[in-house]
C-alpha cells in the first residue's frame, strides 16, 4: 500500500520549506504554501533560478497565518505581523500579472540585505482568484503552476541509480521541492499515471507533468548552484513531448481536508502518462 511519507509547504516562494506531520489542504494546496513571494523593484517575482540565495531563507509562519518569522545564516531573525489590509500592488509571476500585498519596508530591507539586490516581500491577497491549467483546473497562490507537486521515492530512486552510473552522488528529495512524497509505489513515475487519488479525507486530480528547470541544480542546504545535474541525466530518459524534462506530477485539489504523514494513497483512476 502506498502512503504519504513527507509533507512540505513553502511559505515564501523559492525559500526553504517546512516539514509537517499533518497539514490542512485548501483549494490552493497545503495551507500557507507559496502564500508569499519576494519581488524586485518592478514587482517581478524572484525565484532560485536567478536568486539561489533564497534557499537559505527559512520562514516560519504561525498556524493562523498572522505572524511570519524570517531566518537566514548570518542575519538577525525578523518577526513580522502579516499585513492583509494594505493596498494591493501588481506583481509579475512568469509574465502573468497578479496582485500582492506589500509587507512593508522592514521586510524589504531584510530581503535586500540577504539577497544583495533590491527586494520586497508580498503576500497573496485573500481575494486571489488565480485559475491554474492542466487536465484538471484548480487554483494556487504563487506556486509555479498547480496546487500540489507530488513525487514518489521510487522516482527518485531511479534517478539516483542513473546518476550513480555516471559517477554522480545521489540527490536528496528536497532538490525537487515536492509538497507530497509517496512511498510504496514499486514502479518509478507511477505518479504520471495516477490521475485521481484519495489521501486521507482529501481528493486530488491530475493536472500535468512537472517540467523541471535550473532550480533542480541548486543545493537547498547551501544555496549553491551546481550543474549540469540532474538535468543532464533526466534529459536522457525523461524528455517531454513539448520540450524540457519531466519529473514529478502536478495536481489540483478536488476535495479539501487534512493530510497526514502515514495516510494511505489510494488511486481512484489511472491514465496514460503524457511523457
Amino acid at each position: 500500500m502506498a502512503s504519504v511519507v513527507e509533507l512540505t509547504y513553502y511559505p515564501i516562494k523559492g525559500c526553504a520549506g517546512t516539514s509537517a506531520g499533518e497539514a490542512l489542504l485548501t483549494p490552493a494546496g497545503l495551507a500557507h504554501d507559496r502564500s508569499f513571494m519576494v519581488v524586485g523593484e518592478e514587482g517581478v517575482g524572484r525565484t532560485q533560478r536567478r536568486d539561489p540565495g533564497l534557499a537559505l531563507v527559512r520562514p516560519t509562519i504561525s498556524a493562523d497565518g498572522g505572524r511570519l518569522a524570517l531566518r537566514a545564516p548570518g542575519f538577525e531573525t525578523l518577526d513580522l505581523r502579516v499585513d492583509t489590509a494594505a493596498a494591493r500592488r501588481k506583481v509579475d509571476l512568469f509574465g502573468t500579472v497578479h496582485q500582492g500585498i506589500d509587507q512593508g519596508d522592514t521586510a524589504a530591507d531584510w530581503f535586500t540585505e540577504v539577497l544583495g539586490v533590491p527586494s520586497r516581500l508580498v503576500r497573496v491577497p485573500p481575494e486571489h482568484d488565480r485559475v491554474t491549467d492542466g487536465r484538471t483546473p484548480g487554483t494556487s497562490a504563487y506556486a509555479d503552476s498547480c496546487a500540489l507537486h507530488v513525487v514518489s521515492r521510487a522516482t527518485l530512486g531511479l534517478l539516483n541509480r542513473k546518476l550513480a552510473e555516471r559517477g554522480v552522488p545521489p540527490l536528496p528529495m528536497n532538490r525537487f521541492r515536492p509538497n507530497i512524497v509517496v512511498d510504496g509505489w514499486d514502479e518509478p513515475h507511477t505518479e504520471d499515471r495516477a490521475h485521481r487519488i484519495r489521501v486521507g479525507d482529501t481528493e486530488l486530480g491530475y493536472a500535468k507533468l512537472a517540467i523541471r528547470c535550473a532550480v533542480t541544480m541548486v543545493e537547498q542546504g547551501t544555496g549553491a548552484k551546481t550543474g549540469p545535474e540532474p538535468l543532464r541525466t533526466l534529459a536522457g530518459y525523461r524528455r517531454a513531448t513539448e520540450g524540457g524534462v519531466a519529473y514529478g506530477t502536478k495536481y489540483a485539489v478536488l476535495r479539501t481536508g487534512t493530510l497526514s504523514v502515514g495516510d494511505d494513497v489510494n488511486v481512484v483512476s489511472w491514465g496514460d502518462s503524457e511523457l
